[in-house]
């Protein structure tokens, strides 16, 4: 499978390289610092380009198969605001239109599920320009009539542990700011529904 990834130089956007390669594909990296990949094993294709560049997107999108977006704001955007989601995924849809490609995988966050106790509408509060960027990113692929998938994963850490649990509309646990996953098992979900070719059309809760 040839796939398109968006935040590859992000810490699920490694571990998404990672896996992707050791499962036999072939990816290409599409991102504004190359010189932030220092890996050159074969498989790995790294293009320069914006991603919120439609054109840009375009041209290094033809003949791939799917498009993985693990994109995601600096950690004072996300309290301080910022419109790189729905930015990227204007382009993005754009793009896939232009060339055919009608296939996507897209990161989002656990905090857009409803409910949770105190510390869960503070945390919301916290982010919440990140949560509204999140939402319209979500939208426009949500009304692009692409083949789409939405992953909503809680707080990501770091673990070796590349497994994870799913659940379509929902958090498999409760929502609560305990709740986690490890960037690699995110990654895990994103390869895997793409090559099961699971979850088109849905949104997904995560957790471990």
């Amino acid at each position: 499978m040839k796939i398109f990834l968006l935040g590859a130089t992000g810490r699920t956007g490694q571990q998404f390289i990672d896996l992707a390669l050791a499962g036999g594909h072939q990816v290409t990296a599409f991102v504004r610092s190359p010189s932030k990949i220092r890996r050159h094993e074969a498989g790995l294709r790294v293009v320069e380009g914006d991603p919120r560049d439609a054109e840009a997107q375009g041209k290094a999108l033809l003949d791939h198969d799917v498009l993985i977006s693990a994109l995601g704001p600096e950690p004072r955007k996300a309290m301080t605001g910022s419109t790189l989601l729905q930015d990227c995924a204007a382009a993005s849809v754009s793009a896939m239109r232009a060339v055919g490609v009608d296939r996507a995988a897209v990161v989002s966050s656990a905090l857009l599920f409803p409910g949770g106790g105190l510390a869960v509408r503070l945390a919301r509060r916290l982010i919440r320009p990140h949560l509204e960027d999140s939402e319209r990113m979500e939208l426009l692929f949500g009304q692009s009539g692409l083949r789409w998938t939405i992953a909503r994963p809680p707080r990501l850490v770091h673990s070796t542990d590349a497994s994870y649990r799913s659940a379509v509309g929902r958090l498999p646990v409760a929502l609560t700011v305990g709740a986690w996953l490890s960037w690699r098992g995110v990654a895990s979900f994103l390869l895997d529904c793409i090559v099961g070719r699971t979850h088109a059309g849905q949104v997904v809760g995560l957790s471990h």
